[in-house]
Formats: structure tokens, sequence, C-alpha cells
């Protein structure tokens, strides 16, 4: 039988509540993940940050109405706006986005458990914890690796 162990990524990328906002984002794009534990100074697992808790907090930043013409772009609006909300935007941290309720699983979780848990509970990646440490993540795609032989 399968286990969470088994399918799970170890090399985990794991980000602090003091992580700037802009950071988290660079993480996610760069690294083509949607979800990061969150832990304290000690590598307790405290929460998770997610691609949705990012967007969520960009939900009432405006984006001004621009025209391009040629190589030129033109701001019907004010540009110092924007970038004031811009930067109140990537000014914020991790601690004021995260999910404190996090969905975690132990090592020796059947697969089928892990599975069940993403499913149902319509998360994208669960924490593998062992005494309160992040030992690994399992991913949607790392069930879908699996499923194709790929791990």
């Amino acid at each position: 039988m399968l286990t969470a162990k088994d399918v799970m990524t170890k090399d985990v990328v794991t980000v602090n509540r003091l992580t700037t906002v802009r950071e988290l984002a660079e993480i996610f794009a760069g690294r083509k993940i949607s979800s990061v534990p969150v832990v304290d100074n000690a590598g307790n697992l405290v929460g998770i940050v997610s691609e949705t808790d990012l967007i969520e907090q960009n939900r009432n930043l405006h984006i001004p109405t621009v025209v391009s013409i040629f190589d030129w772009v033109i701001y019907l609006e004010s540009d110092k706006k924007f970038e004031r909300e811009l930067k109140k935007m990537t000014g914020q941290v991790v601690g004021d986005i995260y999910s404190q309720q996090v969905d975690t699983v132990v090592p020796d979780a059947p697969v089928s458990e892990v599975a069940d848990l993403l499913a149902s509970r319509r998360i994208n990646a669960v924490p593998v914890v062992e005494e309160g440490k992040v030992v690994g993540i399992v991913a949607r795609i790392d069930l879908i690796r699996t499923m194709i032989g790929n791990r």
C-alpha cells in the first residue's frame, strides 16, 4: 500500500509570516507551485498560504485603464494611484494573508486518504507533518505522477 511518504515531495519550500507577498509571488511563479507551508522560527507548521490567498487579497487592487499605441502606453487614469496600490500590495507579508487552519497528514497515511482529503477539501496540496515539523508535501500533481508511474 502506497503512503504519503512514498509520493510526497521531500524538498519542501516553506515561508514564514514575515515573508513579503512579493517574495511569495516569486516563489509561486519560479517554482511552479500553488501552496506553501508557513512555519515559525522553530520550523513548526503554523499555516499554509496558497495562490488563492494571494489572489483574494488582490481582489480590490484597481488596475487602471490604458491604451497602447505603437510602443507608447497612455494611462487614462492616474498612474500614481496604480503605483500606490501596487506598492501597498507588494509591501504586505504572508502573515496578513495565510490560513492558520491547515489540513495535514502523517507520513504513513495511505495515498487513498490523501487523495480523499485533497478532493473533499478542494485543496491543491497537503503538508506531511511529523512532530509538528513539515517533512514533505503532497500535491495533486504528485498523485498524478504516481498514477502514470512517473515517481
